[in-house]
């Protein structure tokens, strides 16, 4: 018989916090889309997406340009 393996709860931040770690994602990654290095229209990025059990942590995100982070979904 195949038992499910049970689900790990994810990290999801509050709204006040997320900003608080968006911010911080951005200064780490110096303001640059990490993909091709624009430092305009910069939106953060969930590597592992959130509807694939991605959690809002700092090693999760990335910082990316609309149009890579466009290509990436």
């Amino acid at each position: 018989m195949n038992r499910a393996q049970p689900k790990h709860p994810r990290l999801r931040l509050a709204p006040e916090l997320y900003a608080q770690l968006r911010n911080q994602v951005l200064r780490r990654d110096g303001w640059r889309c990490q993909a091709c290095g624009t430092t305009s229209n910069l939106e953060v990025h969930h590597k592992e997406f959130r509807s694939q059990s991605g959690n809002d942590s700092e090693q999760n995100l990335i910082t990316l340009c609309t149009t890579c982070h466009a290509s990436v979904h």
